[in-house]
């Protein structure tokens, strides 16, 4: 590389710390391409989920999670970044253009950088503990910087909206055998694979005589979580405690694809703060993959005044918990070309 920019070591661990972003179902539809000036984000719709995703909703979120990824990684390394989103109106799948310039690197990008690392997808129950107000503000503002709105549903009515339209829409999908086929496609992979939800991942099932080739629906508290088949994840013993999770619903003032590659970012944003905190965290977009709980969301949680994009489940994971091992990715070299 020019050495008005990131040599070519760098640029491969930025890329490297970018692939490790939340994506459905481990798809990883991104590609990146390099120059010598800037990096390029491409949306890649091979890896398009129709039945889980039909507006390519969770597509954009998951590159979007990506880009801010990487923005975090290159200012840990000593590079402030400018980013053009959907800089073609001819190429939609031109997702983001990322110039750098020198800057030195602040601690909170280098403890940013650092979360990137130890974030895990956890679908397991939580612990009693509360998550404290100041930290829910905390992430809220997180989601500010990145020009999205972040609501925690602490009150009561508006967590029981939100509680029913996840099962709602877990009902729906479920009722799909398209979404089913999809689902078995990308979950259950076993050592070795670079992408999908590998069991070692997916929470095991203590309910004796459960065939496990099933999707079994699980909950939380008031939470149902995505019916994913048995996994191999050892999950904390139920003693009657409350699981404390906290739903917290993320959105933008639009809907556009803009909105939905900064609501990506978005979540990156409150994902890696809450990790770095210590807190468990789970994106769960299943009630906005439906039509009918998205619109329900919009109109009695956000009264009209902003679109939901996706929600985050965070709280305390028991000291019992072992850690969520990390999930395989594609290989740098499979996913960054150079002009």
């Amino acid at each position: 590389m020019s050495q008005r920019g990131p040599d070519d070591e760098t640029i491969f661990s930025v890329v490297y710390l970018a692939t490790r972003a939340p994506s459905i179902h481990n798809s990883q539809p991104w590609r990146w391409r390099a120059s010598d000036h800037s990096l390029h984000l491409f949306a890649d719709r091979s890896r398009h989920l129709p039945a889980t995703d039909p507006q390519a909703r969770d597509l954009l979120l998951s590159c979007g999670a990506a880009l801010h990824h990487l923005r975090v990684a290159l200012a840990a390394t000593g590079w402030a970044t400018t980013v053009h989103r959907l800089p073609n109106p001819t190429e939609p799948d031109h997702l983001a253009a990322v110039e750098y310039t020198p800057h030195p690197a602040s601690t909170e990008a280098i403890a940013m950088a650092g979360a990137i690392t130890q974030r895990r997808t956890d679908r397991r129950r939580f612990s009693s503990w509360p998550v404290p107000e100041g930290l829910l503000d905390w992430l809220t503002h997180a989601a500010a910087e990145q020009g999205a709105i972040l609501l925690p549903t602490t009150d009561p009515a508006d967590r029981f909206q939100l509680a029913s339209a996840i099962a709602e829409a877990a009902v729906r999908q479920n009722a799909n055998p398209e979404y089913a086929a999809e689902l078995r496609e990308w979950t259950g992979s076993g050592f070795g694979a670079v992408d999908g939800v590998p069991t070692a991942n997916m929470p095991e099932d203590r309910s004796p005589g459960t065939c496990q080739t099933m999707s079994v629906p699980v909950r939380h508290g008031d939470t149902t979580m995505r019916a994913f088949p048995p996994g191999e994840l050892a999950s904390f013993p139920d003693y009657g405690e409350e699981d404390a999770g906290e739903l917290l619903l993320l959105g933008t003032s639009a809907d556009d694809p803009v909105s939905r590659l900064r609501a990506g970012e978005a979540m990156s944003a409150v994902l890696l703060r809450a990790t770095d905190c210590g807190l468990a965290t789970c994106p769960l977009s299943q009630p906005l993959e439906i039509g009918h709980t998205r619109m329900l969301l919009e109109d009695r949680l956000f009264s009209s005044s902003a679109c939901p994009q996706i929600v985050l489940r965070v709280g305390w994971a028991p000291p019992e918990h072992n850690v969520v091992p990390a999930t395989h990715r594609r290989d740098v070299s499979d996913v960054l070309d150079r002009y």
